[in-house]
């Protein structure tokens, strides 16, 4: 057996790319079953209220209608006090979207059009969707969560405020100050799978192929949903068509395919719509943000202030960590952050890529952005000025941090020097140039709940098993890497298993956790296995028939040092002196994520992240009309992502370092920190081309033509 170590590192193809691009890799809604059935959900048309009447006669006499599920024939839930998950329990109405009923049918044709047949009645309460500053019913979550919404939360996240010093008397002390506002909106994730449920029912044990970022963690809140035990529930996942945090959480379709399929005794098929997605698996919630900064003459900062209002509803709590990266990024002895919610009629929101992180940075790197005007220092020279030696709220040092260094090599990659200091300064046959950057940060955190198994087949190759996720973003072949070189063999050595919550249980991707978690895992078992194999003339031979079983340890310097990826991001923009149009030619991006595990992929989720990154800066807003509390802009025609010809030149780099304390590999994570800094480095960009500051999301004509 030839012995190849260093597999992590190696720009890999992709290992599930051949049955992709052949169309044989099988997602949720493809899974083949004995005679499906397909189900249409009922949605309430109302923002808040009551169900009064149901007519469903018109849908029972139509062909090949199997059965119409409403809160008085579906099954009852054990375990209820997820507002979210238990659908169909009550005729309560808590947003407008809400599922209240649902079509059976044999196609999904008949389904759909049955579903329009059914008569709902409605009492309708007043309702309230206006996020707003002055609201006097705002209140003060226990977390500022990283991982937060009822129901199977992995960890506490950070408190919701935070403070050191005296801020307030900085603030007026000190000699060049900054106060503003800045706001974004609701944006949608929109991956290019809709969500989907596949559920079939074998006697008492269910089985639910869905498109998750989490096998464990959704058979587990369906076990608990249902009243069944976990073994009792087989949730399987092997590919994910994109979902950056829409499917780490099990949503409501999920249960009702699963109450659908045990009431007509039928595999139930399940996929949203993509109008339905806008208002049944989450969204990133607006935010309202004050940022007050003070400084001396030299632009040192004295005082940060970071104050939040994010809207989260009624029906069940969600806190964005919108203000938790200000705390670790800039040196200054008086800081304070809060974060208040604002209660309202409209569906849960939850994580989106980066959440609270892509947020609270647009704000923060615009301030300092303004901040740096104000003190009449390049925006570049401003941040390193004010970089800090430790993290600035614990004292605790940084497992690595390289912002400095990306700063400084973006800035020559993408010919910062000589900049103009004054906006308006470039002009290119009517169009307006400017060019402007923002830094980036997102913890690297590692979560509990991951085992692995390995085990030494017949032929002397090994099998790999943790029911990890791959969304997409290249898990099958950095996970295969990770365990070739803990086992000191090739990657056609191993076969990899995840996407099945009968393998050995692991937390779901999100949170840029994945790779740190699953790889320390696989790290750790394969430490085991070794003194179980023989070596000979440095080549290993397996002993046919081994198996090792480990938990991920403990990391015993998580409570010693901060853990986080950073990044530095630059942006050229063209703005239209006549029209406002505007357009990006140029995004470069500096990344400091640690050792890479694959390169190929990794630049792929980099350029990924910036690319939505431009498409907040730009495009996306969720449009509530007030009157009747719904998203109006629910499908692509209105609703604009940042397509083709949106993106032109994007370049992605890294730091080429290690860090000797997050795992066993020495990586970050990358699928996050690379969204966090382009909006800002795009509106600064913006600003520095038509001397307008921009400080609400997105950046659109209208606010342009002044």
């Amino acid at each position: 057996m030839t012995v190849l170590s260093h597999a992590v590192g190696t720009p890999l193809d992709r290992l599930d790319g051949p049955d992709k691009v052949r169309g044989t890799a099988t997602y949720a809604f493809e899974h083949p079953l004995d005679r499906p059935a397909y189900l249409y959900p009922l949605q309430a048309t109302i923002a808040a209220g009551h169900v009064t009447g149901i007519d469903a006669a018109a849908a029972h006499a139509e062909p090949g209608v199997l059965a119409v599920l409403t809160h008085h024939n579906a099954p009852r839930l054990a375990w209820a006090d997820d507002a979210e998950l238990a659908v169909l329990q009550t005729d309560e109405i808590a947003y407008r979207g809400q599922i209240v009923g649902a079509v059976i049918a044999e196609t999904p044709e008949i389904a759909r059009h049955a579903a329009h047949l059914v008569r709902l009645d409605c009492a309708e309460r007043a309702h309230d969707v206006e996020l707003r500053s002055d609201r006097d019913d705002l209140y003060k979550p226990q977390h500022a969560a990283l991982f937060g919404q009822g129901g199977g939360d992995l960890m506490d996240g950070p408190p919701a405020d935070s403070a050191m010093g005296e801020v307030d008397a900085a603030l007026a002390a000190a000699e060049v100050t900054l106060d503003a506002t800045y706001t974004t909106p609701m944006n949608f994730h929109n991956p290019m799978e809709p969500h989907t449920a596949v559920a079939a029912w074998n006697d008492d044990e269910l089985t639910v192929y869905c498109s998750t970022q989490g096998v464990t963690m959704s058979r587990d809140l369906l076990a608990a949903v249902l009243g069944l035990e976990p073994q009792r529930v087989h949730v399987v996942s092997s590919h994910v068509g994109g979902a950056f945090g829409s499917k780490v959480y099990c949503h409501a379709y999920a249960v009702l395919a699963a109450m659908a399929a045990q009431f007509v005794r039928r595999p139930v098929k399940f996929a949203l719509t993509r109008r339905q997605m806008f208002s049944l698996v989450g969204y990133r919630p607006a935010t309202i943000q004050r940022i007050r900064l003070g400084a001396d003459t030299r632009g040192h900062l004295t005082a940060i202030a970071h104050d939040v209002i994010a809207q989260t509803t009624k029906a069940k709590g969600y806190a964005e960590q919108v203000a938790v990266c200000t705390r670790v990024m800039y040196a200054a002895p008086h800081r304070r952050t809060t974060h208040r919610l604002a209660p309202l009629d409209l569906p849960v929101p939850t994580i989106m890529r980066a959440p609270g992180d892509a947020e609270g940075m647009f704000a923060l790197e615009s301030a300092m952005d303004e901040m740096a005007a104000t003190c009449g220092l390049d925006p570049v020279e401003f941040r390193i000025r004010n970089e800090p030696a430790v993290d600035p709220e614990t004292g605790r040092s940084f497992s690595s941090r390289h912002l400095v260094a990306c700063l400084r090599d973006g800035a020559r990659r993408f010919g910062w020097q000589g900049r103009n200091f004054f906006p308006r300064a470039r002009r290119d046959r009517g169009w307006l140039v400017g060019t402007g950057v923002a830094a980036s940060t997102y913890p690297s955190p590692r979560f509990p709940g991951n085992v692995t198994t390995i085990r030494v087949g017949p032929d002397g190759h090994f099998t790999v098993l943790i029911a990890a996720a791959d969304l997409g973003t290249g898990t099958w072949t950095a996970l295969t890497q990770i365990a070739a070189d803990a086992l000191g063999v090739t990657v056609d050595d191993v076969e990899l298993r995840i996407g099945d919550a009968e393998l050995p249980r692991a937390s779901p991707a999100g949170s840029s956790s994945g790779i740190n978690s699953w790889g320390t895992s696989i790290v750790e078992t394969a430490r085991r296995l070794p003194a179980l194999l023989e070596f000979q003339h440095g080549g290993v031979v397996p002993q046919q028939g081994l198996e090792a079983t480990a938990d991920m340890p403990d990391n015993p310097d998580a409570a010693r040092y901060a853990m986080h990826s950073f990044g530095a991001q630059f942006a050229e923009v063209r703005v239209h002196a006549d029209t406002g149009e505007v357009r990006v030619p140029r995004l470069l991006g500096v990344f400091d994520a640690g050792r890479v595990i694959n390169p190929k992929t990794c630049r792929s989720q980099l350029l990924g992240g910036m690319t939505m990154g431009l498409s907040m800066a730009l495009h996306e807003q969720g449009v509530v009309d007030p009157r009747f509390g719904h998203v109006v802009n629910q499908d692509f025609a209105e609703y604009h992502i940042a397509s083709n010809a949106d993106v032109d030149s994007m370049e992605a780099y890294w730091v080429d370092t290690e860090d000797p304390y997050t795992n066993p590999m020495g990586a970050k994570g990358v699928g996050e920190v690379c969204i966090v800094g382009t909006a800002a480095a795009i509106a600064n960009a913006v600003h520095h081309a038509t001397g307008i500051r921009v400080r609400d999301l997105p950046i659109t004509l209208d606010k342009l033509l002044q």
